[in-house]
């Protein structure tokens, strides 16, 4: 799913198993109760999109703190 655009989706309820999302495009995305526990490379800005109940691993933390150039080690 490289490169898709998911601007104003509703994927609530969506489940990415193991799906690589590099440059994938979440903006005003309504991804309430969406499952991304075994997807990475993605990057998710919270507050543009509805992450309500949405579940990540630990592992995918890094994903939605990428604007604030955070490390996470």
């Amino acid at each position: 799913m490289k490169d898709a655009n998911f601007s104003q989706a509703n994927l609530s309820g969506s489940l990415f198993d193991e799906c690589d999302l590099s440059g994938t495009i979440f903006n005003k995305t309504d991804l309430s109760f969406t499952n991304f526990t075994t997807a990475y490379n993605y990057s998710i800005e919270p507050e543009l999109n509805n992450l309500k109940k949405a579940i990540f691993s630990i592992h995918g933390l890094g994903g939605l703190l990428d604007k604030y150039g955070i490390k996470i080690v």
